[in-house]
């Protein structure tokens, strides 16, 4: 399909993003999953300009990205949840906030210093949204301190849980920290002095420091010195009792040790942010990996992207430190002590059961449980009888996913097995099961993504296992992320070859498994699996494969094919037809896309929108998006499938993958959406797509000015899908 008519040159002009590539390969055009209505819906010029009309038709999408972690300290906030599970949001909103100035914040002053800085899609240059950043940041970050200090520690006192300061300490206590200085603290710390002679030290990115001014007592010169906070140690020191102090008011309180002979005239708690993306040319893909690790050394010296400081801290330190970081007063953040409260993810890790969420362990899917409870789970043998719809974390990765690859491995009538890894756990069976095929004389295929954010080192390391095991290991194609989830197994039956394959929403990781809601399909069907076989021979090697039945890739078909599906909603409505769009996915942000279901809105379609975390959209604008309804939710679990629902004129398509409506996601990243091959599945996704627009749950709803509100639901989704799960149990 051409270029939607909606799809006006700005959008790619005004993202922060990069535009698509040309890498030379084209991943696919759908062929058999377009929409059979005839004919064809196509925006006339009249409803183009009804839609282009709205200039504001954007909202921002750093600031909505702000407004998720909004809702996330919002939890923090909520008293109907357990104690110990608002530390932890606590400390999620301080790690979703690093990142965010690492990648993003840090994309845009990059941009801005390049001079490629470009109106945005909301009509905000570069330089309107970071002042609009950091202001909205002061605010967030001081509720966040005054939730802390004045509500999650008296709560926590309240049940034995005490967080004290070095002052609060009792005399036992005291010298028991005294001890850890000692023996295990002390060794350990490197003062940094800054004179003549020593130039100002290298201040790692999220690294808590000590800004300690000494003065000789001889010559009553000052001199400053730096103190690095170990991070191998706990962040908060426990002391017995459930009482714990902050590890550098330990080392606060023994700086003399650390300056014999001068008097420690002030101490000063400080943290910086930098610039962490990566930067990676792909020219030759043989030293991809060599480049890569490369870059990991030279992004621990990013620029600097904020300075975080205690509130109290004296005017002459905040001024070398801005100086010597090369920061703007913009960039520094004055907030209530104590700086960095990721560490509180050790204080809701406790053993307090009573301050949790009550204990949730999934179970394998009624379809793939064995007959006798003893025998292990035959994924083959229950594939062959039902297609299979996981919804982890409530369905058992373990006893699904993981036991897949690893019955394949195990199996003599295997011949070959294929996989993408995009993140992965650091001991993962599923590696292991790849490594024991390989070495059993299967051919097993791994296309690794190395550039996965932050999980770089991991999978280098885990490259290299797989290859030396025997492994065909491919890093995929140039300038492409490979985001999707497949997994391939090629299995020699009496009957013939038969392909079993597992397309899923999340990562092969047993570990995020048990944390993020996903979805994956286990088939054996025919026309599936041969499109992931030409997919996966894309991927590997020089297929000019372009087309496919029932798979949307990105970068080439994801796009217009949804569009697509959008226009035929258009058109079964003009007849009379059923019509609906329902979308769960991470974020809404493609401008194109999010056009059309302004055209679709236009012409009177129900449109539903299920966003975690970004949304560009304006839901409720008269004239434009009267019948779109967004709402986010969040809980226990991260919401993180993707999936996308039409009534298709009475004939309902679903569709489930890895792919979010971002640029980097349909235009520079191979992503796959897999249309769900039965009415049963449709039906089940249907069933949890109700739930979660019910008036009665609970959920955040998006209006039309951007602002996100709670309507106090009473009912919670992934609750009752716990409770659902634990009567299937039963």
């Amino acid at each position: 399909m051409s270029q939607d008519a909606t799809q006006l040159p700005a959008h790619l002009a005004g993202d922060l993003d990069e535009g698509p590539q040309d890498n030379g390969v084209v991943l696919g055009v759908v062929e058999g999953a377009t929409f059979d209505v005839e004919p064809p819906y196509v925006p006339s010029a009249e409803a183009v300009a009804a839609v282009e009309k709205f200039s504001d038709r954007f909202l921002d999408r750093e600031l909505s990205w702000l407004s998720f972690n909004q809702r996330v300290l919002e939890l923090a906030a909520d008293e109907s949840l357990p104690l110990l599970e608002r530390v932890r949001f606590l400390a999620i909103f301080t790690s979703n906030l690093d990142e965010f100035f690492m990648v993003r914040v840090a994309g845009l002053k990059r941009r801005i210093a390049a001079g490629v800085a470009v109106r945005a899609a909301s009509g905000m240059m570069p330089r309107e949204v970071l002042a609009q950043i950091h202001t909205k940041t002061r605010e967030l970050t001081q509720r966040q301190a005054d939730l802390f200090r004045d509500v999650i520690v008296p709560e926590l006192d309240e049940h034995g849980i005490q967080l004290v300061r070095w002052d609060d300490l009792e005399r036992e206590e005291q010298k028991q920290c005294k001890r850890l200085f000692r023996d295990r603290i002390f060794p350990v710390l490197t003062p940094l002095a800054v004179d003549p002679a020593h130039p100002f030290p290298y201040i790692s990115g999220l690294s808590l420091n000590l800004a300690v001014l000494v003065r000789n007592p001889k010559t009553e010169k000052e001199h400053f010195a730096r103190v690095k906070v170990p991070p191998i140690f706990h962040r908060f020191v426990p002391v017995g009792n459930e009482r714990f102090v902050p590890l550098e008011d330990v080392i606060r309180e023994h700086l003399k040790r650390l300056f014999p002979g001068m008097e420690v005239v002030q101490v000063h708690l400080f943290r910086v942010t930098r610039n962490e993306d990566l930067e990676v040319e792909e020219d030759d893909a043989e030293n991809l990996l060599a480049a890569l690790e490369k870059e990991l050394l030279r992004r621990r010296f990013g620029p600097p992207v904020r300075l975080e400081v205690e509130e109290s801290i004296d005017p002459r330190v905040l001024d070398l430190l801005v100086s010597e970081l090369g920061v703007s007063d913009d960039e520094v953040f004055r907030l209530k002590g104590p700086l960095d409260l990721r560490g509180l993810h050790d204080i809701a890790d406790l053993p307090r059961e009573d301050l949790k969420y009550p204990a949730f362990v999934p179970t394998t899917h009624p379809l793939l449980a064995p007959v006798e409870s003893s025998s292990p789970v035959d994924v083959f043998k229950a594939t062959q009888r039902h297609d299979v719809l996981l919804h982890h974390p409530f369905d058992s990765f373990s006893t699904s996913v993981q036991r897949f690859i690893e019955q394949a491995a195990a199996d003599p009538h295997v011949l070959a097995i294929k996989q993408t890894l995009y993140r992965t756990s650091g001991d993962s069976p599923i590696i292991d099961a790849l490594v024991d095929a390989a070495e059993a004389g299967k051919q097993v295929l791994v296309l690794v993504e190395l550039k996965a954010r932050f999980d770089e080192s991991n999978n280098i390391r885990w490259a290299r296992k797989l290859e030396h095991a025997g492994c065909h290991v491919v890093y995929g194609l140039l300038g492409l992320k490979t985001h999707c989830k497949l997994a391939m197994v090629v299995r020699d039956e009496p009957e013939g070859i038969k392909r079993y394959v597992h397309v899923g929403t999340g990562n092969y990781n047993p570990k995020t498994a048990r944390l993020y809601e996903d979805f994956g399909l286990l088939t054996d069907n025919d026309a599936i699996g041969e499109d992931i076989a030409h997919l996966f021979n894309n991927l590997s090697g020089y297929s000019r494969n372009a087309s496919y039945d029932q798979l949307l890739v990105a970068p080439d078909s994801a796009r217009d094919g949804l569009i697509d599906a959008i226009h035929a909603e258009i058109r079964h409505h003009q007849a009379g037809r059923p019509a609906r769009i329902r979308i769960k996915a991470n974020s809404v942000v493609d401008e194109a896309i999010i056009d059309a279901l302004y055209l679709a809105s236009q012409e009177g379609v129900p449109v539903q929108l299920l966003v975690r975390g970004i949304c560009a959209l304006r839901p409720g604008v008269p004239g434009l998006s009267e019948t779109i309804e967004v709402r986010s939710i969040l809980g226990r679990f991260l919401e993180h499938s993707r999936v996308f629902g039409f009534e298709n004129g009475g004939e309902p398509v679903t569709w489930i993958g890895s792919a979010d409506m971002m640029h980097r996601n349909l235009d520079r990243r191979v992503e796959v959406l897999v249309r769900l091959p039965s009415e049963q599945l449709v039906a089940s996704v249907a069933g949890l797509l109700d739930l979660a627009f019910d008036a009665d749950t609970d959920a955040w709803l998006l209006d039309a000015e951007g602002t996100w509100s709670r309507n106090g639901g009473t009912v919670h989704l992934q609750e009752t899908l716990i409770e659902r799960q634990r009567r299937r149990r039963t």
